[in-house]
């Protein structure tokens, strides 16, 4: 696992939203989908509120790498599969962060969303 510099981990976490392009099998990049992003201790997540069916996160299963972009910084990444001792931080993380959005946040606290929950590792 190579770890996040403490400047691109913060700029990426407070940022409101975060684009993603994961990359297709021949290894060019899908179109950009904006999304929520979290910080859980010095990780990054995201999760598809349409869970494992949603068309991004299935696009990010092809070649389990892409590209984000958050408040200034691109960085190349690569998808992990969170695994569920990890939800608890992430449904926390989510709940700080959007819980302004009550409506919408409750949606990314499923189970369905849940089992979506990629951790964005820098490469």
């Amino acid at each position: 696992m190579v770890d996040w510099n403490d400047s691109d981990l913060e700029t990426i976490a407070t940022a409101e939203e975060l684009d993603l392009a994961s990359e297709r099998a021949d290894g060019t990049l899908r179109d950009l989908v904006t999304m929520w992003v979290v910080r859980a201790g010095d990780r990054l997540y995201v999760r598809s509120v349409k869970g494992r069916g949603g068309p991004w996160y299935r696009g990010t299963q092809s070649r389990h790498q892409g590209r984000v972009e958050a408040g200034g910084v691109r960085q190349d990444v690569t998808f992990h599969q969170a695994d569920p001792d990890e939800y608890a931080g992430v449904d926390a993380a989510y709940r700080e962060k959007y819980g302004q959005y009550t409506s919408i946040v409750e949606h990314v606290l499923t189970d369905r969303a849940r089992a979506s929950t990629l951790r964005l590792e820098p490469r």
